[in-house]
């Protein structure tokens, strides 16, 4: 497997991620404070588009590293809960490492 198939999951795990901060931040202005309802719908569409091109390079991944059902469904699923990609990209990138050649972290080693 490329470097590159975990490295543009990486990438798009990272800008999911964030992009769903700010549209949960932006959700709780629009209905908390109700102001922000422009800023918040070019959130949530920015965040659409972006999250069906994660589900492309995961789904990519997942299938090059012949991961099961579940596993592709939780990290496919990652990119909607606000926090949790990140962690689940940390796991991923430890897990999927030594198949592209590239080494194990030195914090995952200690």
């Amino acid at each position: 497997m490329k470097k590159s198939v975990l490295t543009r999951y990486r990438v798009m795990a990272y800008v999911t991620a964030v992009m769903l901060l700010v549209l949960s931040t932006c959700m709780v202005f629009k209905y908390g404070f109700g102001m922000g309802e422009d800023i918040t719908f070019a959130v949530s569409q920015t965040h659409g588009v972006l999250y069906i091109i994660y589900l492309v390079f995961a789904f990519d991944l997942g299938s090059k590293a012949k991961w099961p059902f579940g596993r592709l469904l939780w990290v496919l699923l990652s990119g909607t809960i606000p926090f949790v990609a990140f962690f689940v990209e940390r796991s991923v990138t430890r897990s999927v490492a030594p198949l592209v050649g590239e080494p194990e972290p030195a914090a995952a080693r200690a």
